[in-house]
């Protein structure tokens, strides 16, 4: 059976047959396929590799030195070039001060080693990147997948991209609903909590982590006080450790808090947030009992499209570099606004809620170059949305 491969594979081909310029960083949620990704370009590329996958419990500096001194060995006159994969090196502790370090060392000596680095925490692995190997590397994003990649790998229709979302290793388990209600759990919900963010961060309150997580997932696509999140978790933490446990949430590509936009920049950060899950499948697998009316409820399936319109922006803007917001001044609110520079788009879904589009013509009112799309009108159809086949800014 052909074995779909995703276009980063591309990428990575390209960066390691291309001359020794930068650390290539593979960074993205777990179970997104990055391993798959990376065994993929091997696969075309002709050089000598040693491959590596860090642990928690048995990787330190010391093992990243030896990883780094067996791929030099490869190294001879009949192979002038040789490939360093490191998987997941985010879980070796000061991992940056020594891939600074030997990767400084090759560049003087003149050793062409390329170097592929993976990672699935993005706060721990940025933390790495920007406090030692700023100008040295280059990133390449593995996001959910999107409808289209479900779609031509999977056969997904919509509706089963709305529910089941972008894991890929769920696919093959979606019509059984419990063994892939178990698969998300078991295999990205808990893990993406307890090794990506409270085994790496300082985590005061595990438990109160996950009930974060657990109820905001559900509410994706809605706008949550941080005093009614509190009054919800029934804790006694305070407004500015869920803002916090929030980031950490968003860094591991599980739950983020998408904040007001303002277009003065003064409120953006105080605003109440609007949850939005990084994959439906997280809303879904938290649903509890009512899932099964997600599809078919329209207040409820408004929201599960509006998180996965919110799930693909967040995926764009890793890849295109550019903000997700939203709006509300009053009565008049917008799903989405999308900021790069001077460029603005105000994005308003159309899905099976009744709602009006008043919104939209207050914000433009306000920001009188400011682009609109209505996602779900006939101009600009969900499927065709969530394809990619619609310009964002």
């Amino acid at each position: 059976m052909h074995e779909y491969r995703r276009p980063l594979v591309n990428t990575l081909v390209a960066r390691m047959r291309e001359p020794r310029r930068f650390i290539q960083m593979l960074v993205g949620p777990r179970q997104t396929g990055k391993s798959t990704a990376i065994r993929q370009a091997l696969a075309q590329v002709d050089l000598p590799r040693h491959v590596a996958l860090a642990s928690i419990d048995s990787s330190s500096r010391d093992w990243l030195r030896a990883q780094w001194l067996q791929a030099r060995n490869l190294i001879n006159e009949g192979s002038p070039s040789a490939l360093l994969v490191i998987d997941e090196v985010q879980l070796v502790s000061q991992w940056s001060a020594v891939v600074k370090e030997l990767w400084d060392e090759d560049t003087w000596s003149g050793i062409d080693l390329r170097v592929v680095l993976t990672g699935s925490s993005s706060i721990l692995l940025q933390r790495g990147l920007v406090e030692g190997l700023t100008g040295r590397f280059e990133t390449i994003r593995s996001t959910h997948w999107e409808f289209a990649e479900c779609k031509d790998a999977f056969g997904y229709s919509l509706d089963d991209f709305l529910f089941f979302g972008g894991y890929p290793g769920g696919a093959a388990l979606k019509d059984d609903e419990q063994r892939w209600l178990s698969y998300i759990n078991d295999a990205v919900i808990e893990p993406s909590i307890s090794k990506d963010v409270i085994a790496l961060e300082e985590v005061r309150k595990p438990a109160l982590m996950r009930k974060l997580f657990h109820l905001g997932a559900p509410y994706s696509g809605q706008e949550l006080s941080y005093r009614k999140i509190l009054g919800q978790l029934d804790d006694a933490g305070n407004t500015t450790t869920v803002a916090h446990y929030l980031d950490l949430l968003d860094g591991a590509g599980l739950l983020c808090g998408l904040q007001k936009h303002d277009p003065k920049l003064i409120r953006e950060k105080a605003s109440s947030p609007r949850l939005m899950v990084y994959d439906t499948s997280l809303m879904t697998a938290t649903y509890g009992r009512y899932r099964d009316f997600l599809l078919t409820d329209p207040e409820r399936k408004g929201h599960l499209v509006e998180s996965a319109v919110g799930a693909f922006l967040l995926a764009q803007s890793k890849k295109q570099n550019f903000e997700v917001h939203w709006w509300r001044e009053g009565s008049n609110e917008v799903d989405f606004v999308l900021a790069q520079g001077e460029s603005v788009t105000a994005i308003e879904v159309k899905s099976g809620r009744v709602k009006s589009l008043k919104g939209l013509t207050a914000f433009v009112n306000l920001v009188p170059h400011a682009r609109t799309l209505v996602v779900g009108s006939s101009e600009c159809p969900l499927e065709a949305f969530l394809h990619g086949d619609v310009p964002l800014l």
